[in-house]
């Protein structure tokens, strides 16, 4: 672990670490007087490996860790080895299913080979989960979920909505927030670092630690919360997640992650450049002006985003040649596999359920608009009547249409779908 000195950040750099890419920092003045402390930080980013990748949206938290990092704080990166057995309910609709101990471990060893993409080595501590828990009796179980009552937990949004509209929670699911809190104990955080719709759990860990009385964060009342904003995914609705195989991962090739982030909706490019990139403020604010302004074309932001990206996880020559790649199949209309979103037959939107083994008669402004190549179903209506979408080289100008396995939708100048076999 590095011993170097701690440096206080100056004021525009504290500008960018509480601003650039946060959506709200718990409690703020705590969280600037932590830094301003001159004392080496514990700042805590947990991940549960239910695939083996780290997302784009993962690496909007991470870059910001970077940040710390570069100041001389101790990044503590918890492999969530025992909570994914259970699976995180938040911002899901169901129970989610359960992992194997071999799924969790095969995933979280593909995970720390990619934290290194962007984490300094030399400042992180990696701990999993089963250092702590794997010692637990039932009664360490009980005893811990005495400190908090039903009530309290059913308050978190997602674990409301469902009790509400009367579909099933498992119990299991609700010792989640309590084990993710724990977390915090364990390794005592003076800073833990998620997602918007991590916030309920990461209190929970503050108030664990105050209840057994650890004097961490900078004001010794527990953690500090850093929450970054929610990076929406391919589908341009969800948050990016590996549970909606909506995402793009950090180690996927130049082409591929080209083309995805050619492929995301005009009205996210701002955003991508805000939370994915160094681009300045002040170039970001004129791409917004610039995507909105109709009678300007976004193609040539969304390339500055696409190798700004590529660059940045793997070289600016791997950039330069995925930018050519890619230019090459767009102006000859030949769409490769990593230009294009596959959508499987079994999720295709059928008119009156019409399919045969060849074809799927399809209501094509739903297929659009669920795959988010238009914002909405209206906005995918209005491309088709001007004639702004074809399938398979074809205009076309009906709101239902005929695909089959193989064919390729393209949408405005630069969205692809490829209908795909189901799995």
């Amino acid at each position: 672990m590095s011993t170097d000195k701690v440096r206080i950040p100056n004021d525009e750099e504290l500008r960018r670490i509480t601003e650039r890419a946060v959506a709200e920092v718990v409690p703020h003045d705590e969280f600037v007087q932590g830094l301003r402390s001159g004392r080496r930080l514990r700042i805590k980013m947990g991940f549960d490996p239910t695939k083996p990748v780290i997302t784009m949206g993962w690496a909007v938290g991470i870059r910001k860790l970077r940040q710390l990092q570069d100041l001389g704080h101790t990044v503590v990166v918890i492999i969530g080895d025992w909570t994914a057995r259970i699976g995180d309910p938040s911002g899901r609709s169901e129970t989610r299913q359960m992992l194997t101990e071999e799924e969790v471990m095969a995933n979280s060893t593909a995970i720390l080979e990619q934290f290194f993409k962007i984490l300094d080595r030399s400042k992180t501590e990696v701990r999993r989960q089963t250092e702590w828990f794997d010692e637990f009796s039932l009664a360490d179980i009980v005893r811990l979920s005495a400190r908090f009552t039903v009530a309290q937990i059913l308050e978190r949004d997602d674990f409301s909505k469902r009790f509400t509209q009367k579909h099933p929670i498992g119990v299991h699911e609700l010792l989640y927030p309590l084990l993710q809190g724990y977390d915090s104990v364990a390794i005592e955080s003076d800073i833990e670092f998620g997602g918007t719709d991590q916030k309920f759990n990461m209190l929970v860990g503050r108030e664990l630690q105050r209840e057994m009385g650890l004097k961490c964060g900078a004001a010794g009342k527990g953690q500090a919360l850093l929450l970054v904003p929610m990076l929406i995914g391919l589908d341009g609705k969800r948050k990016m997640s590996q549970s909606f195989d909506n995402f793009i991962g950090i180690d996927a090739p130049p082409h591929d992650m080209y083309g995805k982030l050619m492929s995301i909706a005009d009205s996210l490019i701002g955003d991508y450049l805000d939370l994915l990139t160094d681009v300045s403020d002040e170039e970001i604010a004129d791409v917004r002006r610039s995507v909105e302004d109709p009678n300007d074309n976004p193609m040539e932001h969304k390339k500055r985003l696409a190798r700004e990206v590529v660059a940045q996880f793997h070289s600016e020559s791997d950039a330069s040649e995925a930018e050519a790649h890619f230019v090459r199949a767009f102006s000859k209309g030949d769409v490769s596999d990593e230009l294009a979103t596959e959508v499987p037959s079994d999720r295709l939107p059928l008119a009156d359920g019409a399919a045969s083994a060849e074809s799927f008669t399809v209501k094509l402004p739903a297929l659009i608009a669920d795959q988010g190549a238009a914002s909405s179903a209206s906005e995918a209506r209005r491309l088709i009547q001007q004639r702004a979408v074809e399938i398979d080289g074809e205009v076309v100008i009906d709101f239902v249409a005929i695909v089959k396995i193989g064919s390729t939708l393209r949408v405005g100048k630069h969205r692809f779908l490829r209908i795909v076999e189901a799995d």
